[in-house]
């Protein structure tokens, strides 16, 4: 007679052909080394544009970073809304609130990039500025990334979380390592 086959599952299907994941990642890695490549053969000019209303450059720059900051937050609550975790509360608003947050949030995030590259570079002085300068030129990364992926179809399931959570958690980072570092040693103050 025959002898039974031994029961084999089958491969779990991954949701998508491994190129509609390599290939945004491999687009953000470039992107994040060539403006970390950029900042640090630049040499910084030093010079800054000041906006009205605020006591300096940096002060400008930690505002912007914290309304950054801020919407990044909503897109953090938006998409678990979206994704069915906070219960619940899922409203039909939050799919649009999601694109728009994270558009106000790219676009405050530029300002700030241009200066940093322009005026002052990729900077190493400490743990705190080398934090900063590598988790920058990471978020542009992660950001393109996450761009490149939204069209896609197909996706596996977790590779939009995984990939905004991680461009919430470099933001957040870049917000501690210059934002709050900044309230915390020079106050709060425009």
């Amino acid at each position: 007679m025959f002898a039974p086959q031994p029961a084999v599952a089958p491969p779990a299907p991954t949701g998508a052909p491994p190129a509609s994941v390599v290939v945004p990642l491999l687009v953000g890695a470039a992107v994040a080394v060539a403006i970390g490549a950029y900042a640090r053969v630049h040499q910084p000019t030093g010079i800054a544009v000041n906006v009205a209303g605020f006591s300096s450059p940096q002060a400008v720059k930690v505002w912007l970073g914290s309304g950054a900051a801020f919407f990044a937050v909503v897109q953090l609550l938006t998409a678990l809304s979206m994704w069915g975790r906070l219960g619940g509360f899922s409203p039909s608003w939050a799919g649009g609130l999601h694109r728009w947050s994270g558009r106000i949030a790219f676009l405050l995030t530029v300002p700030v990039a241009v200066h940093c590259l322009y005026a002052l570079g990729f900077a190493d002085y400490d743990l705190r500025t080398l934090t900063h300068s590598l988790l920058g030129c990471l978020f542009f990364g992660v950001f393109t990334t996450k761009m490149l992926s939204l069209p896609k179809r197909g996706l596996a399931g977790w590779v939009l979380p995984v990939v905004g959570g991680l461009l919430f958690t470099v933001l957040m980072g870049i917000w501690v390592s210059s934002s709050l570092w900044y309230f915390t040693t020079f106050g709060v103050g425009t």
